[in-house]
């Protein structure tokens, strides 16, 4: 069977949930995919507002929450990446954001 370059589309994402546990996402073929929360630490960390403040990018390839200063691709959703961040780099950036708490 033959394939036309043109019918293979990127993966993009329409819809975005974040339940207790994990991240939903529905793409625009109709597919549904959901992984751990516990995979992108800053999602994990965030308060239910600051998840709900999210922005679809590339036109649906990307999603960035602002707040938590957290980028995710679809493609990297898709092929099973976890947060790369490092355990420093995420301790930092708990500490900063429980010293901007404080502040509040």
């Amino acid at each position: 069977m033959n394939f036309l370059t043109s019918e293979i589309q990127e993966a993009r994402a329409q819809h975005v949930e974040i339940r207790d546990d994990s991240l939903v996402i529905t793409l625009v073929d109709g597919r549904i995919i959901s992984v751990p929360l516990a995979w992108y630490p800053r999602l994990w960390y965030g308060t239910k507002e600051e998840r709900k403040q999210l922005r679809l990018a590339g036109d649906g390839t990307f999603i960035h929450w602002p707040e938590l200063d957290e980028d995710l691709s679809i493609e990297g959703i898709l092929l099973g990446r976890r947060s790369g961040e490092s355990a420093e780099s995420l301790r930092k950036w708990l500490s900063a954001r429980e010293t901007r708490t404080r502040k509040k």
